[in-house]
């Protein structure tokens, strides 16, 4: 086989590995993203968190602000809320809050 095609047998094998690795990536990040939904969903459930609606509601009354994301997680055995809000002078905060109670934690300027 010539050196050219050769080359490009390559370059197509290369790209196919790759496009098997995203894919396989991307079925194990939708795994852990429907476990931790579910986790978060058996928490409220329990009474261990509260849900992000009423979480909200105690922010908006709080903090002046647009609220432009939400990510939930679990840290040290909790659960947090942070939330990005961009304040009416266009100042840009990450605020942590306790999902059980509704009590921000702490606020950070980004």
């Amino acid at each position: 086989m010539p050196l050219p095609q050769i080359a490009s047998l390559m370059r197509a094998m290369t790209l196919a590995a790759l496009i098997a690795t995203a894919v396989a990536a991307g079925a194990a990040a939708r795994d852990d993203d429907r476990e931790h939904r579910d986790a978060m969903r058996r928490a409220v459930e329990a009474g261990d968190a509260m849900p992000l609606s009423d979480i909200l509601v105690k922010v908006r009354g709080r903090i002046a602000g647009d609220v432009t994301g939400v990510e939930i997680e679990r840290a040290r055995g909790r659960w947090l809320y942070e939330f990005r809000v961009i304040r009416r002078d266009g100042r840009v905060l990450d605020v942590y809050v306790d999902a059980r109670n509704g009590d921000i934690e702490r606020i950070e300027e980004k």
